[in-house]
C-alpha cells in the first residue's frame, strides 16, 4: 500500500505542479518555520535523509530557484537554506491539489472508525519508532 500510494501520490505532484514529492516534502519543512528557513543538519534530520541525499536534492532544487543556500553568520561551516518566492509560489500552488488527492484516495475512502483506528496505529508504530532510536 505504501508503494503504491507513494508513487500514485508522486506521479500526481508532478502532473499537478511539476514538483516531485520529495521536493514538496523539502518546501514544507522550510514553510513549517516562523523564518521559512533551516540549517542543512537540521534539515536533513526533520526529513530523515542522509546529509549526501539531501545535498544532492537541494542542489537541484536551487538549480530551479525554489530554495538558496545562505552562510550562517554565528558558525562559518554552516549553512542555511531557505525558501525563495518561487519556492513558497510553487508549494502555495501545489498544496491544495496535494491535499484533495490524498483526501480522495486515503480518507474519503475510510469510515470515521476506521480513520480513528488508522491514527492509532500510526501513533503506536511511531512510538515504537521513537523508542529504538
Amino acid at each position: 500500500m505504501y508503494t503504491q500510494l507513494a508513487a500514485r501520490l508522486h506521479r500526481e505532484m508532478q502532473a499537478d505542479s511539476g514538483l516531485s514529492l520529495t521536493d514538496f516534502e523539502v518546501l514544507v519543512r522550510l514553510t513549517d518555520q516562523d523564518e521559512p528557513r533551516l540549517r542543512v543538519g537540521e534539515l536533513a534530520q526533520a526529513l530523515q535523509w542522509e546529509k549526501s541525499r539531501l545535498s544532492h536534492h537541494l542542489a537541484r532544487m536551487q538549480r530551479r530557484g525554489l530554495v538558496v543556500r545562505q552562510e550562517c553568520p554565528e558558525d562559518a561551516r554552516g549553512a542555511f537554506i531557505a525558501l525563495t518566492g518561487k519556492g513558497r509560489t510553487a508549494i502555495e500552488q501545489a498544496a491544495p491539489a496535494h491535499v484533495e488527492t490524498v483526501r480522495d484516495l486515503v480518507f474519503d475512502q475510510l469510515t470515521e472508525d476506521q480513520v480513528d483506528a488508522l491514527a492509532a496505529i500510526a501513533d503506536c508504530v511511531l512510538d515504537r519508532l521513537n523508542e529504538t532510536e
